[in-house]
């Protein structure tokens, strides 16, 4: 028997839906009965997720948006307020590392520029606060609502070289924290904010950098993740899926304020 996680007839926003973790997570909340807005900034890939969905037999449209131009966030609520009439559910997903915003052989600490940093909080940080200042005046409006952050386990233990992507991400577990306690005093104790912090996990964007294309076989990084996580393995899109939904559901009705791993155990190991 499954779970009736009563999600179906939600309408959600989605942002980065175009990729993998995010993009899994919307075809899941399809099957689950949910509508869904797909806002990404690349047209290819936003449109293929909506239309899989819709191919599917779920209820999909794709919004192009740069959640980091405020005007667009905006522009992109108000179009799927007249599509959908209402939003109960925001999920962000959008964001991602820059080159020249990590340290590398190349690119000593020392030398990254101020405007690759700003570039990197813009990206990993202000694509989660800008809809939440959106979408969650809708929230403010209705009295409900649920908000779920894509962290990373780089806010909670700061990555070797990836500076600026550690600190945009520390920002938006803090930011979680503080907006679940601001939007429950403030506006509704049905406004629910939430964050996970995805562990290492095997998508099509980061395999080259985990499998040696010649051979298949692990990277020397790929090795040294596995000997960081205790359960030995990469994780997969799907695994990031099960608390995502749990986490917008009612089964978490009790669940704010909260950043939880899905890691395979990193966080937790000392290493000793």
């Amino acid at each position: 028997m499954s779970l009736d996680l009563g999600l179906e007839g939600k309408t959600a926003v989605l942002t980065g839906a175009g990729g993998a973790l995010c993009g899994s997570i919307a075809c899941t909340l399809a099957g689950q009965g949910v509508r869904l807005s797909i806002w990404d900034i690349s047209m290819e890939r936003g449109t293929e997720t909506a239309e899989h969905i819709r191919a599917s037999g779920g209820t999909a449209v794709f919004i192009q948006c740069d959640v980091t131009d405020p005007e667009a966030v905006k522009e992109a609520t108000k179009e799927t307020m007249n599509r959908y009439s209402t939003i109960d559910i925001l999920i962000n997903g959008a964001g991602g590392s820059l080159k020249d915003a990590t340290t590398s052989e190349d690119l000593s600490f020392f030398d990254i520029t101020l405007g690759a940093m700003e570039k990197g909080l813009t990206l990993n940080y202000f694509s989660s606060l800008l809809p939440c200042q959106s979408v969650g005046r809708v929230f403010a409006g209705k009295g409900e609502g649920v908000i779920l952050n894509i962290s990373s386990i780089a806010g909670i233990l700061p990555l070797s070289r990836a500076v600026s992507y550690s600190d945009a991400k520390a920002a938006v577990n803090s930011f979680t924290r503080w907006l679940s306690v601001h939007m429950a005093h403030t506006y509704s104790t049905r406004i629910r904010v939430n964050a996970l912090a995805p562990g290492f996990i095997l998508t099509d964007q980061n395999r080259f950098l985990l499998f040696d294309e010649k051979n298949g076989i692990f990277t020397d990084r790929a090795r040294a993740i596995l000997q960081a996580v205790p359960m030995a393995r990469l994780g997969e899109p799907h695994e990031i899926t099960g608390a995502a939904l749990w986490l917008v559901s009612d089964q978490a009705s009790f669940v704010t304020g909260a950043v939880i791993p899905v890691d395979g155990g990193f966080t937790a190991d000392c290493g000793i």
